[in-house]
């Protein structure tokens, strides 16, 4: 039988442990019976002790680990036991006292009996705070959880205190009293809530726990408490432009060749619970060179507390020119806060300077400014100048697809294509002149759907010509005629283009086949239905093109699915008689649902066509008002494409916007939103939306094309960016 090689003796083979007496320790001896130098350890291990969390250090001893000692040699350890092995134990418990050698790789055990009895200081609670980090953001709730264990088997009252945070962060106060029962664990919770302002500055701020109870000692639990970064910085500089020299005085007329300083206040606003410094760079927009101006920022290096201003003076110096215009300098000032764990407001903001020079040259460009806007006045590059380029009644106008380019016919016999940019831009001619004159009035014209690359022109005689858009041909490209003398009022495309629909005065409404019009165009229509009223305006209603609006004399308005070939009439609110007409009806291009009228009563109309298309139910109107243009007969109505607007023109002179919800109702100013007046009738309307604004083109009765632009109302729900 082999002999172990580390010897183990324990002179103390019982041991009464009471809990808080000083009187705890046994030896123990190590004896190496080994041939070789070595070093011992030896650790205890109690029954049942192994449910205790691992930071659980119930016994010390004194070395930790011994030094290597010769062979024969022995080491005494003196082992303590500071608290039972089990939390709350008291009795008789066997404890094995394990020795063991790295070097030997042998371990040997003896068995040490011990009886464990209250004491009477009582045992320290155990507490720890699980959160290993604890931040918190102003204005937000946090818990700060303490985890107390009650190691006795006895219950006891613990009283809990937060010190060191500010009283006024504990909503519910920082104090806690609960009890704790024998060897079981409670949670305390703190409510904190951090004020957003100098109380609470961005830093790590240190904190107790200090916890007493009925049944022991008292103790404290130390931990730290970050509070992160909120707010914003933001600059603002006043004013965005400055002049050099910034103030002319002519008591000093001898010294005109002067200049002083264009200064600008700058304000760092700190809105945060951050120390902040900043400072100022200066970036030259169209040329990085600085040689040309000098700036200061004044004053220099200085710190801002949280929730506080400070006022700066930027000054910029830059010489004046002799003679000459003026020059300006585009300039981006950026602040550079030193901590930018906040939001930053406007770091990055223009600024101009405009230097002035010696010798103005004000009065000779006066003059020539006045020599200009005289030639501009009479020229085609004003919208009313004096002579327009119709010489009679417009009889309509429409914009293209992309809101470019627009056409307007009239009864002067011709067709005229506008720059819609040259409406607002005084030095672009806004008429690109005339596409075609024709040997008769020119009713109506439609630039054709797909690819916005030719126009259909209803005239007065009954013939319907298709021409090129670019006026590359000033010849038309096909011209037919059904019956002659027959005006055409109404035209519309399918849209896909392939069809061409044509509403004349007789009566007549005509399909015209479009699918071979360059090789083989129609003679004849497609597809004829005769109405008994005479017809002023068609449009092609509903999803699938399928369907016609058709309105006119008498205030009929019919609906004539033309696949099919049915008519549904529709009950207008206005019984008509031989005067009586509905002037004009408009669909949106993307809300083919919906049909806006108007006649020459005075009445503009909305309706809701979805039942009457799908059922044999009436169609219903949305809303209907009169007086829309003071009494006078309203001329021609326009949808936007999502049909959020509604423009119209009338006798009075007026053209007018109507702004709908999704639902087709008028929403805002009942009364319409005037776009512009005329001395003279507004004869055609039409409207297109660019992304900021809605664009209106109307045609008067003498002869005049007017543009219109205002701001589009998306807060009105109806109309999205």
């Amino acid at each position: 039988m082999s002999v172990n090689q580390i010897g183990l003796e324990i002179p103390k083979k019982e041991l009464n442990f009471k809990i808080g007496s000083e009187k705890n320790s046994f030896p123990v001896v190590v004896i190496n019976n080994s041939n070789q130098f070595s070093s011992f350890q030896i650790e205890l291990i109690a029954a049942g002790a192994d449910i205790q969390g691992a930071d659980y250090e119930w016994y010390t001893i004194s070395p930790d680990v011994s030094v290597k000692i010769p062979p024969g040699d022995l080491v005494e350890f003196v082992v303590s036991i500071i608290e039972p092995p089990i939390s709350g134990f008291s009795g008789i418990m066997n404890i094995t006292v394990r020795a063991f050698s790295i070097e030997l790789r042998e371990e040997n055990r003896e068995v040490l009996r011990v009886n464990i009895q209250e004491g009477s200081r009582g045992s320290i609670l155990k507490a720890e705070i699980p959160t290993q980090k604890i931040q918190a953001i102003p204005l937000d709730n946090l818990e700060i959880t303490v985890l107390i264990g009650n190691p006795s088997q006895q219950n006891t009252n613990v009283t809990l205190s937060c010190l060191g945070l500010p009283d006024t962060w504990f909503p519910t106060g920082n104090m806690q009293q609960f009890t704790v029962k024998g060897g079981s664990q409670y949670i305390a919770t703190f409510l904190c809530t951090l004020p957003f302002d100098l109380d609470a500055i961005a830093k790590s701020y240190e904190f107790t726990i200090d916890i007493s109870h009925t049944n022991g000692l008292p103790s404290q639990l130390k931990s730290s408490l970050d509070v992160l970064p909120k707010g914003s910085l933001a600059v603002v500089c006043s004013p965005k432009a400055q002049t050099i020299p910034a103030r002319r005085s002519w008591k000093l007329w001898w010294k005109l060749w002067a200049s002083s300083p264009a200064r600008f206040d700058l304000i760092a606003d700190n809105a945060s619970n951050l120390i902040q410094k900043i400072d100022f760079e200066l970036e030259n927009v169209r040329s990085s060179d600085y040689k040309d101006f000098t700036f200061e920022v004044s004053p220099n290096d200085i710190e801002i507390p949280p929730f506080s201003q400070r006022d700066f003076t930027l000054q910029i110096d830059k010489a004046r020119p002799w003679i000459g215009r003026e020059k300006r300098l585009n300039l981006l000032i950026k602040a550079n806060w030193q901590d930018i764990r906040v939001n930053t407001i406007d770091e990055v903001q223009p600024i101009e300077v405009i230097v002035k020079p010696i010798v103005p040259l004000a009065p000779l460009i006066l003059l020539s400014i006045i020599f200009l806007l005289i030639l501009w006045w009479f020229s085609p590059f004003n919208p009313i100048n004096p002579f327009p380029p119709h010489r009679n009644t417009v009889t309509s106008v429409q914009y293209d697809g992309a809101g470019i380019h627009a056409i307007s016919s009239s009864n002067d016999r011709t067709i005229q294509t506008w720059d819609v940019s040259g409406f607002e831009n005084p030095f672009v001619n806004q008429n690109l002149g005339i596409l075609t004159e024709a040997q008769k009035a020119i009713r109506t014209v439609r630039y054709r759907p797909v690819n916005n690359d030719l126009i259909a022109a209803g005239l007065e005689n009954g013939e319907i010509q298709i021409l090129d858009a670019q006026g590359k041909k000033k010849q038309p490209i096909a011209t037919f005629i059904y019956q002659t003398d027959d005006r055409v009022f109404g035209l519309d495309y399918t849209l896909d283009s392939r069809n061409l629909f044509s509403g004349h005065g007789s009566g007549n409404l005509l399909r015209w086949d479009l699918q071979n019009l360059f090789t083989n165009p129609p003679n004849q229509p497609s597809q004829i239905k005769k109405f008994d009223f005479a017809i002023n305006a068609i449009a092609l209603v509903g999803k699938d093109d399928s369907t016609l609006a058709i309105a006119g004399r008498y205030n009929q308005l019919v609906l004539w699915n033309w696949v099919t070939n049915t008519v549904k009439p529709i009950t207008y609110p206005n019984v008509g008689g031989q005067d009586d007409y509905i002037q004009s009806i408009a669909v949106p291009n993307n809300q083919r649902n919906f049909l806006a009228t108007a006649d020459n009563q005075g009445f503009i109309s909305i309706w809701d066509l979805n039942t009457c298309l799908q059922s044999d139910r009436p169609c219903q109107i949305i809303e209907g008002w009169k007086d829309a243009h003071n009494g006078k007969p309203v001329r021609s109505v326009a949808f936007s494409a999502e049909g959020c607007y509604l423009v119209s023109g009338g006798d009075d002179g007026e053209t007018k916007l109507w702004t709908l919800t999704p639902r087709g109702k008028r929403t805002g100013d009942l009364k319409g939103k005037v776009l512009g007046t005329n001395s003279y009738a507004v004869s055609a309307v039409d409207t297109h939306l660019n992304s900021q604004d809605i664009l209106a083109i109307s045609g008067t009765t003498e002869g005049r094309v007017i543009s219109h632009k205002t701001e589009r109302q998306f807060r009105l729900g109806c109309d999205q960016k």
